[in-house]
């Protein structure tokens, strides 16, 4: 569910809300009932959702309805605190959210037979202040934790729209620090993880722009040397490797041409060289993915925030979710094609 401050409730109601995506798969809910509640009446919404506390030993046998919470009664005073009546970053929130995403994880690597296994994650969104105010600074958000608790070194942040699907070499990191921690090894790895995630998602061969790091990229080494010393070589790396990459491209430039369906897949250097243009042109619609989990585990993501100035006010939109969900399915059954 996210934040309890922020608009993950709402959005998951209004995207549950539509009948075919909830005839899609079945549902469970980790957060607060309470929460989930007030945002239905808020828009209108009849519940459609069976409750049960989460850990009890009833779980298993609701699992057969469509959509089920499982609600965290400890967690249920955040609603009285003034972080609930003045939406925004709290150490309750943070340890609610933290809690949401943990169980999710470890539903995701029970056993395929256990009722209670998840084939996917959607996450909504989390305050990475709540997460450091509760003690968590050590993730600056789910890709680090995911990538953690699922024991892989090799991850990406990846967002998918209908125009542009983009891929990110580094993340959360100051951007005075980005050409200390740029290399080869973390650019190929950026292509070849965004390869594969393409392929996941039905695209059978991945055209892919990777971006320079500098302005004109570079400029044949006027504007620094990242392109020729990292970029180019990992470009190689992945050329070599039966992956359709090109580049490095100035990225004022790359993403129009990847809008007008010129590339399946940009790389992008850095968090706002990325973000910026996906905001842009797919805000409602973009979805966050993490792309490199072991054994086929899939977590999709709204590309937004907690949204904290709009949070109990029924004015978010569930687009992105709602995309969220279709990813995720979609992925799932990609992976697990119907005989």
């Amino acid at each position: 569910m996210g934040d309890p401050a922020g608009i993950g409730a709402e959005i998951i109601v209004k995207a549950l809300a539509d009948k075919v995506l909830r005839a899609a798969a079945r549902f469970h809910i980790l957060g607060l009932a309470a929460c989930l509640e007030a945002a239905a009446v808020r828009a209108g919404i009849s519940p459609f959702w069976w409750r049960i506390q989460h850990g009890s030993r009833l779980a298993e046998t609701v699992t057969v309805h469509d959509a089920v919470v499982f609600d965290y009664p400890e967690f249920s005073a955040f609603l009285d605190t003034a972080a609930a009546a003045n939406p925004g970053p709290s150490k309750a929130g943070g340890e609610a959210s933290f809690r949401f995403v943990e169980d999710a994880i470890s539903a995701a690597q029970l056993p395929r037979e256990n009722p209670l296994h998840a084939v996917a994650i959607v996450t909504a969104p989390i305050s990475k202040t709540s997460w450091d105010l509760a003690g968590r600074s050590r993730y600056p958000g789910h890709t680090e934790l995911l990538a953690e608790r699922f024991r892989t070194k090799r991850t990406a942040m990846m967002f998918f729209g209908p125009t542009l699907r983009v891929a990110l070499v580094t993340v959360h990191i100051p951007l005075m620090e980005i050409r200390d921690v740029l290399t080869i090894g973390r650019v190929f790895d950026t292509i070849d993880l965004g390869h594969e995630a393409c392929r996941a998602a039905g695209i059978g061969a991945p055209r892919i722009a990777v971006c320079g790091l500098n302005p004109h990229a570079g400029e044949d080494g006027l504007m620094g040397d990242e392109e020729a010393r990292i970029i180019k070589p990992a470009i190689q790396l992945a050329s070599d490797n039966g992956i359709d990459a090109r580049g490095p491209y100035a990225a004022d430039a790359v993403f129009l041409d990847a809008a007008k369906g010129k590339f399946d897949l940009v790389v992008a250097m850095y968090h706002d060289q990325g973000l910026i243009p996906v905001k842009l042109l797919d805000r409602e619609r973009a979805v966050n993915v993490t792309v490199g989990l072991p054994g086929g585990a899939i977590r999709t993501s709204p590309a937004h925030g907690t949204a904290f100035d709009i949070a109990g006010k029924n004015l978010a939109s569930p687009g992105s979710m709602h995309a969220a969900i279709e990813l995720a399915i979609k992925m799932f059954h990609v992976e697990h094609p119907t005989p």
